[in-house]
């Protein structure tokens, strides 16, 4: 393990991939799961909706440590299934996006529900479909109305990626603890945080612009 600053820099990297490689997989699967399960929840079918309510409560009422290693130790106390190091990304994957799913219905469903019934009234008037009202009229100001809450969640997500070392994946954080024992350097646990702070600043900027671009919705 190289102990100058380039092949620190370099060994980090690795590990920040593996987080990235996490965050990605997490925020393309949760999102639409999300807003499925915010249909769910507002559904007049009584009993779906009390079964995705309970779903979201227990996920959010739970930490993610402990869903990560339900999800990668359960399949195999449980129903005695073989698991290899291959299961350890795909445990943590499979842990994130049913927790960020749970807290992004949530958003979808107050975005939604804050959408005055009178725009689809007229809608219905003019002749739409509701699945055009959904789309054409509603979707888009729900989108402006909940990036604010969702780019929390998502730069929130960018630091949660760390927890997948709670299984002994390699990220970036882990990877700087090993400098402490292999090398007894703590520097370069330290310098990791740089690595968060440039790409949850470079997430910072895009909802930014995403806010301003959406402003037309702004009465």
């Amino acid at each position: 393990m190289g102990t100058s600053f380039m092949e620190v820099t370099l060994e980090l990297l690795k590990g920040f991939w593996i987080n990235c490689k996490l965050f990605g997989i997490t925020l393309a699967a949760a999102l639409p799961i999300g807003l499925i399960l915010s249909f769910g929840s507002m559904s007049k079918f009584k009993p779906l909706k009390f079964l995705v309510k309970i779903i979201i409560w227990i996920i959010r009422g739970t930490p993610l440590m402990l869903q990560i290693i339900v999800v990668f130790y359960g399949p195999g106390l449980i129903f005695g299934m073989q698991t290899d190091n291959t299961y350890r990304f795909k445990a943590a994957a499979i842990a994130f996006i049913i927790n960020y799913a749970c807290y992004f219905s949530e958003i979808f469903r107050g975005g939604i529900e804050s959408i005055s019934k009178g725009q689809q009234e007229a809608g219905l008037v003019l002749g739409m479909t509701k699945s055009q009202i959904f789309f054409k009229v509603t979707l888009l100001q729900v989108v402006k109305r909940i990036v604010p809450p969702m780019s929390n969640e998502i730069i929130t997500l960018v630091k949660d990626t760390s927890l997948a070392r709670t299984i002994a994946i390699v990220e970036v954080i882990r990877m700087g603890e090993d400098y402490i024992t292999a090398a007894g350097l703590i520097w370069p646990l330290f310098y990791t945080a740089v690595f968060y702070l440039v790409f949850n600043g470079v997430l910072t900027l895009i909802f930014g612009a995403m806010e301003k671009k959406m402003s037309y919705f702004r009465s």
